[in-house]
């Protein structure tokens, strides 16, 4: 015992007199481990304590205060009341004995054996016996902090202090500068406020010592290591200062003052700030203001050049309207919301008269910003303005004041949408439904472009709004759209067209399936030598245009399984009718109807009814027409536009989203068949059955039949990867076959995707493996072999297979990236293996992505980069003739990684990348100005202390012969002279013989003089305007614009 006594008597004498900081982190863990406790510790400081110097006596406490933050958590209840007694009596003692007390309290606020009455006894000697703002940062963050503990862990007890609290923490706050005790100060009045102090007559200090800080401006330094935010102090104050109606009377005038100001961030943040405070006001907390916020709230809408400030404004009127939309009538009560809204009208409505002045738009914003704000708003609002700009669009006759007129109905429309109206609610545009209507449709009729873009619109919206269109309003709609899709020469009318179908189509079906799309079969089918000699062929687009006009409608309305039902067998008779040539459909047409097919089954619901027609009639159809086609002889006078790869590659997309999205019950049934059609001929699901026996399109030699294995991956490589493949090892052994023999590059290109996209999913284990092994055998004995001709058909195996295996962290990856990088010496693959790395990291869009369940693993991309990087740069300087490949491998690898990857690895990859600029292979090249160009924008020093050199190659590819070339370096030069200005100095200082001091920003003089640097600098600039004048002069426009932004740039 007298050892430890001996031993807290030599720590205590080391950290008061040998001023050994460290030593309260010894006596720390000697209270830890039980080597003696607080108390023995307060008895060895004891001399400490007392001393007559008051020096000796904070180092004593400092000493106390520092152990407990280490240990207040095995603090007993006793001893924590004990200390905190002798805390508050050193409360009074000398002012630099202070600063460790309140560390000391500090740490005792957060003990969870904190003894009843403690916290009130703490906060009433520390709001009695120290000035706050007297101190120093560090101790009124102590002080902010031990309110925060207290108020997070004794709530309760802190407000039966009432009103008294309160003063306490204004008197403390009051005067704070420092932006981080601002944080804790507003996070302390903002717990105050919304955890239910009680304010008492204290509210307007309250808010007058936080207030004094609206709005805020602050800009934090640079490289601001504390990371406080402009943003963040905001958003603190503005909960303080919206938290409560008791500041209402205080805050409004303050918000009006301040949006009259003329800074234009204090304008921002005052509206933003009224409108997130009238959420929390009633209508009497605004009532005498209302005019006054409103005349700040117009003139800012009606006289701001700010998007912003004008957004603030209008969210403001919204939130000010909603707020006096909450009032109570009663007989004797004054309509708040009418007496404001009459303001509104009255300021605003007479502008809606003119449409050809610059005050229609803010009145109009105005106006629809008070709509939207509640159903009685919408309602006060419409029956104000709607009538009047029915009567003005009828009595105008210019279609650009038509047009101006139709699109304020149509922001009035939106407005009226966005409130929410339950079913015994009339919508507040009922009543003008009919003439509504009766001006869409006179609009559709006119032959102006824009007023009947802007009537589409109207028609769309009237269309989303529950009862405002009648059955035979829609029919009418319908005829209008069908006829403006089949006869307009305007290509944006038919586009507008075909968005408001969809979404007519989508609310009301059944006029679709009647009339539009029975019109639509009968123009895609109409002969155009019908119709060569009638005159109004000459008035309307060319057949080939409405037919393509046609089938993107009837993809946009087909989202509902009953439009489906109609709309499908439409687009497969096309195909059929282009297969059999019964009617002259060109290959772009075949393809225009597969991409829509593929829509549909991207944005159709998910039932069992459309799952069935997908999987039961279009893929099985598809199937057929595509077998019919190839199985046509090489005779055939026009042979069928299915054996064309554009049209198969067109049938894929169609394939795989019917599997990998439609109902999974439904998607049972063509899998086994599927695979059974392509192993063993099997063709009884297929319609129009009539085809030979024994076909065996895996095996075929003819390349009209082996493509079709693009189908087949098209329909089993989309599947989930819980869903078994019938005859698996069966199936990937014939397309490892045929993959290896076929000499048609489609058919083997597919079979070695669908066999990469089966193994990817494939389950671990012992089979697996033996399979890629004997894969892997196969592939290297033909890429092996130099007398082989299937080189090619190899090597897409083997990169497919890599990339099933990369994306699923299979172990056996590694063996095949290998494989890949020895063929970067290859004399004939070298340059198609470097271009195989952008396949390995790109992603694939018809197999082994996510929307076909592959097994894709997260951040893969990197782990290779991190993995095989430094096995292209070894291989980079071992080779001798074939630095190109690995230079093209790099720039493919690095361009496809995230931004963040590319400027932590750059420093390290640097050298390479711009010798890959020198490279004379323009892919190359590209490639790396491609991965170049978003590392520029924020570049890493190591880059930066290249810049001579970076700056020279990209000079050197502005003479490019390819134009992608010129454009990219043109854009990296534009991107090195926003370099930041001192980073830019300090190159060039470097290469000159100065030394540039960032603390201070001056350049110091070491070998050469300041004209001398000027001269190397006003060099460097020459040479680079010098190079920017042949682009200038480039016969491409888009060289020419490039090259004006690169040399217009301050720097150059």
């Amino acid at each position: 015992m007298a050892a430890d006594s001996a031993a807290v008597l030599g720590l205590v004498e080391e950290f008061v007199s040998g001023l050994l900081d460290s030593k309260s982190k010894e006596a720390a863990e000697a209270v830890r481990d039980g080597q003696f406790t607080v108390l023995q510790l307060v008895e060895a400081l004891g001399i400490s304590l007392t001393s007559s110097q008051p020096h000796t006596r904070a180092r004593g406490v400092q000493m106390l205060s520092e152990v407990l933050q280490e240990c207040s958590a095995s603090l007993t209840e006793k001893e924590v009341e004990v200390l905190i007694a002798f805390y508050e009596n050193r409360l009074k003692d000398h002012y630099v004995v202070t600063p460790p007390v309140l560390q000391g309290l500090k740490a005792l606020t957060k003990s969870p054996v904190l003894p009843p009455g403690c916290a009130v006894s703490m906060l009433k000697s520390l709001f009695q016996d120290v000035h706050v703002q007297s101190l120093m940062l560090v101790e009124r963050s102590c002080v902010y902090n031990m309110l925060l503990n207290l108020m997070e862990t004794r709530e309760a007890e802190l407000k039966t202090l009432g009103a008294d609290f309160v003063f306490g923490f204004v008197q403390s706050m009051d005067g704070e500068r420092d932006p981080r005790n601002l944080l804790l100060a507003f996070r302390i009045a903002s717990s105050i406020i919304h955890q239910g102090y009680d304010l008492g007559k204290f509210a307007e200090e309250l808010f007058e010592v936080t207030s004094c800080y609206f709005p805020i401006d602050f800009s934090p330094p640079p490289n601001d290591p504390h990371g406080v935010t402009k943003e963040e102090l905001i958003l603190a104050l503005r909960a303080i200062l919206t938290g409560t109606p008791k500041f209402a009377e205080f805050l409004l005038p303050l918000i009006i003052e301040k949006v009259d100001s003329d800074v234009q961030s204090a304008k921002l943040d005052s509206l933003q700030t009224l409108a997130a405070c009238v959420s929390q006001y009633e209508h009497k907390d605004l009532a005498e203001f209302l005019e006054g916020l409103w005349t700040s709230i117009r003139r800012e809408v009606f006289q701001t050049s700010s998007e912003k400030i004008e957004s603030a404004g209008l969210s403001a009127l919204t939130a000010l309207t909603s707020c006096v939309s909450r009032s109570v009538l009663s007989s004797d009560s004054e309509d708040y919301l009418s007496t404001f809204l009459s303001l509104v009208i009255k300021d605003c409505k007479h502008h809606l008269s003119e449409p050809d002045l610059k005050l229609v738009w803010p009145s109009a914003k105005l106006l629809q910003a008070a709509c939207s704000a509640s159903v009685r708003a919408s309602h006060i609002i419409t029956a104000a303005v709607m009538p009047g700009l029915i009567e003005q669009y009828n009595s105008r006759t210019q279609c650009s004041h038509r047009r101006t007129l139709l699109e304020a109905v149509q922001r009035f429309l939106q407005s009226v949408k966005s409130v929410s109206t339950t079913e015994k609610e009339e919508n507040a545009l009922f009543p003008y439904r009919s003439s509504l209507c009766g001006i869409v449709f006179s609009a559709l009729s006119e032959t102006n472009n824009s007023l009947q873009i802007t009537a589409i619109s109207v028609l769309t919206s009237l269309a989303q709004q529950e009862d405002l269109l009648e059955e035979s309003d829609i029919e009418l709609a319908v005829d209008h759209l069908t006829k403006l899709l089949l006869t307009d020469e305007d290509e944006k009318v038919c586009l507008a067209v075909v968005d408001c179908a969809g979404v007519l189509a989508s609310l009301h079906p059944e006029q679709f399936i009647s009339k539009m799309i029975p019109r639509l079969k009968i123009e895609l089918f109409t002969v155009p030598m019908e119709m060569e000699n009638s005159l109004e062929a000459t008035k309307r687009p060319s057949h080939h245009t409405v037919g393509q006009r046609c089938l993107t409608a009837l993809a946009a309305v087909s989202s509902q399984p009953n439009v489906v039902q109609e709309s499908t067998p439409v687009l497969l008779e096309l195909i059929s009718a282009a297969h059999t040539g019964s009617v002259p459909f060109s290959v772009e047409d075949v393809v225009l109807a597969c991409l829509s097919l593929q829509r549909i089954a991207q944005q159709v619901q998910d039932t069992e009814e459309t799952g069935r027609c997908f999987h039961d009639i279009i893929i099985p159809r598809l199937l057929s027409l595509a077998l019919q086609a190839a199985l046509q002889g090489e005779d055939v006078p026009s042979p069928s536009p299915l054996v064309k790869e554009s049209v198969l590659s067109a049938v894929v997309p169609v394939l795989t989203t019917s599997c990998s999205r439609l109902q999974s019950k439904s998607q049972q049934k063509p899998r086994p068949k599927a695979v059974s059609l392509f192993l063993n001929g099997n063709v009884s699901f297929l319609p129009d059955n009539s085809f030979p026996s024994h076909i065996q399109l895996l095996k075929s030699n003819c390349w009209k039949q082996s493509q079709m294995v693009c189908l087949l991956m098209a329909c089993v490589c989309s599947l989930p990867r819980t869903v078994e493949v019938p005859h698996l090892d069966e199936l990937l052994s014939a397309l490892v076959e045929l993959s290896c023999s076929s000499s048609h590059t489609l058919s083997f290109t597919s079979a070695a995707k669908c066999f990469a996209g089966l193994v990817n999913k494939r389950p671990q284990g012992e089979a697996l493996d033996s399979l890629i092994q004997k894969t892997v055998l196969r592939i290297c004995s033909e890429l092996d072999s130099p007398n082989s001709t299937l080189h090619t058909q190899a090597f897409t195996l083997l990169i497919w297979l890599a990339k099933a295996l990369l994306l699923r962290y299979h172990p056996l990856s590694t063996a095949l990236t290998d494989k890949l990088f020895s063929l970067l010496d290859d004399a004939n693959l070298g340059s198609v293996a470097a271009d195989g790395f952008s396949l390995l990291m790109s992603d694939s869009s018809d197999v082994l992505n996510r929307a076909c369940h592959a097994d894709v693993r997260i951040m893969y991309r990197q782990r290779f980069f991190s993995e095989n990087s430094s096995k292209l740069v070894q291989g980079f300087h071992a080779a001798k003739e074939r630095k190109p490949n690995y230079l093209k491998a790099l720039s493919n690898i690095v361009n496809k990684l995230p931004k963040q990857v590319q400027v932590t690895e750059l420093p390290a990859l640097l050298t390479l990348l711009l010798e890959a600029l020198s490279c004379p292979d323009q892919g190359v090249q590209l490639s790396t100005l491609s991965c170049l160009q978003p590392v520029l924008v924020d570049p890493p020093p190591a880059l930066i202390q290249q810049l001579e050199a970076l700056v020279s190659r990209l000079l050197a590819l502005t003479s490019s012969t390819a134009m992608d070339v010129k454009i990219g370096s043109l854009r990296c030069i534009h991107a090195v002279s926003h370099f930041p200005t001192h980073e830019r100095l300090f190159s060039e200082a470097k290469t000159t013989g100065f030394q540039f001091h960032k603390e201070s920003r001056h350049l110091f003089v070491l070998q050469k003089d300041l004209e001398e640097f000027m001269y190397e600098y006003l060099t460097f600039r020459a040479r680079v305007l010098k190079a920017l004048a042949k682009p200038l002069d480039d016969k491409k426009r888009l060289v020419r614009s490039e090259a004006v932004r690169a040399e217009g740039n301050g720097f150059f």
